[in-house]
């Protein structure tokens, strides 16, 4: 099953998420047959991180669920939210992948 996870970082966290960028880097590789998409929120100047989205492939949300709590970010505590959803591919343009 597919679930959407969507995380927010805490205001003025830059600092936080780049200290421990590496480690999540390396978390998500590590898992990366279970990751359909994945990526940084970013603000209207396209530079500015505003947060995560991940597509993951998982049993179910508890599984989901544990997968996000055990990345590094949020283990660091840079996320003011995190939403886990299901999620289904209804469209699929890997051409647009800009």
């Amino acid at each position: 099953m597919l679930y959407a996870i969507y995380c927010i970082d805490k205001p003025d966290s830059m600092d936080l998420r780049m200290a421990h960028r590496p480690a999540h880097i390396e978390y998500l590789k590590a898992r990366e047959d279970r990751i359909l998409v994945g990526g940084a929120q970013l603000g209207e100047d396209g530079e500015a991180m505003l947060g995560s989205v991940l597509i993951i492939d998982a049993p179910d949300a508890a599984a989901a669920r544990a997968f996000a709590d055990d990345d590094p970010f949020a283990k660091a505590g840079l996320f003011e939210s995190v939403r886990i959803t299901r999620w289904r591919k209804a469209f699929f343009n890997p051409a647009v992948a800009g």
